[in-house]
């Protein structure tokens, strides 16, 4: 992909390539790694490569622009897929957004399983602003779980579990209702380990029948139906940039 944008001096491979749109930065240096990119026809795999003025950057031999950033909000349905590429061709959430000119691709990921909030966009700074442990960035879930959790399961939220790839917790709990067998569950994250908050309920012997996101910081869902899509108001993105300005808060008590 030739990137047709100007260069400031010397820049990161891995910001150049956001800014262009091609991706987040931790999802450009996966490229860089693979041996996808490459400058001036040879390709780079070192992370900490510069690029400057003059020099042909390309992704898969194939051509990219610098592109105007765009934001969606999609309502994911169970059964779609965050990412750009399935070579089963199963449904992916990028196939919900109507036609646009510009590569977008999804911040973070939901499992096929879940529902929700999930935005998009090409704005690689942005994306990694939203899901850097760093920064801290709320995503709220409602959640069905099998059972009636404890009080004290959701102080075990709070205090964390360890898991395989280490110690996580909830920022906030809430119950909210009870429905037949089952409980509906608030719970707020700050980071975003794979399916965390199912292996977390797990781990207290509660299993997960529903989870959706239904806001990331500012953000929500609100009355967008499943399948759809929105962009982001200006408003919106100013919020989630601001974001990126102010510490990771501390957990809260259950309620």
């Amino acid at each position: 992909m030739m990137i047709l944008t100007t260069i400031k001096n010397m820049e990161r491979l891995n910001k150049y390539l956001a800014h262009a749109g091609v991706g987040s930065r931790r999802h450009c240096d996966d490229m860089i790694a693979a041996g996808r990119v490459a400058v001036n026809g040879r390709p780079v795999r070192d992370l900490g490569a510069k690029v400057e003025a003059g020099q042909r950057v390309t992704v898969d031999g194939q051509p990219v622009r610098h592109e105007r950033h765009v934001y969606w909000l999609v309502n994911k349905p169970r059964g779609y897929l965050s990412t750009n590429f399935d070579p089963a061709r199963r449904p992916r959430v990028i196939d919900l957004v109507p036609y646009i000119s510009q590569r977008v691709y999804t911040v973070g990921r939901l499992d096929e399983a879940s529902e929700g909030l999930i935005l998009l966009t090409n704005d690689g700074d942005l994306a990694n602003q939203l899901m850097h442990p760093r920064f801290g960035v709320e995503k709220t879930y409602e959640v069905q779980v099998a059972g009636t959790p404890t009080p004290e399961d959701q102080r075990q939220l709070l205090k964390g579990v360890y898991l395989s790839d280490g110690h996580v917790k909830a920022r906030h709990v809430k119950r909210l209702k009870t429905q037949g067998a089952s409980t509906w569950l608030r719970i707020v994250l700050n980071e975003g380990k794979n399916r965390e908050i199912r292996r977390m309920l797990a781990r207290l012997g509660h299993k997960v029948l529903r989870l959706q996101r239904v806001a990331m910081g500012p953000v929500k869902i609100g009355a967008l139906a499943a399948g759809k899509a929105r962009r982001l108001t200006r408003l919106e993105v100013d919020e989630l940039r601001a974001l990126g300005k102010r510490p990771a808060k501390k957990g809260l008590s259950p309620s």
